[in-house]
């Protein structure tokens, strides 16, 4: 074989990957995908996340923003690489108290949910997403949690 033709047959890798539909429902073949580190849901019509997505453990990357996600697996905390999580116009109206663990997480965009004003108002400060995601770390104590987001 040529130094061409071996070139030819190196193998592809891709590290992002873009889903668009309007799709409703998520492939367990998408939890292969290990090698991922972006992740674009965005804009489709998904209605809820398998925590099967923590096998995603290489995920930098998380756009979930213009569904019709009502809640969150709790797993979502597990993704302990991500840096940017972006929730924004679903129908969320708690964030599970895991998320808290996210200690690499830069960017947590929820705007146009319906979450409660406090969660909402401390998102939006200068450094929301650390002072959110402390406040979630310092509620993960079971169902303290559940009621925090729906004050």
């Amino acid at each position: 074989m040529t130094t061409e033709e071996d070139g030819r047959h190196k193998k592809c890798v891709w590290t992002g990957l873009e889903v668009r539909g309007p799709i409703k429902n998520l492939s367990p073949v998408l939890w292969t995908f290990t090698h991922l580190t972006t992740l674009y849901l965005n804009d489709n019509n998904l209605q809820r996340i398998p925590p099967d997505i923590v096998q995603l453990t290489n995920l930098i990357h998380l756009d979930l923003s213009g569904n019709k996600l009502r809640s969150l697996p709790a797993e979502l905390g597990d993704m302990l690489q991500l840096r940017e999580l972006l929730l924004n116009n679903n129908s969320l109206r708690i964030l599970p108290c895991e998320l808290g663990r996210l200690f690499l997480l830069q960017m947590l965009g929820i705007s146009g949910n319906p979450l409660s004003p406090e969660i909402l108002n401390m998102a939006a400060e200068p450094q929301g997403t650390s002072k959110l995601l402390t406040f979630l770390l310092e509620n993960l104590t079971g169902e303290i949690c559940s009621h925090i987001a729906t004050m």
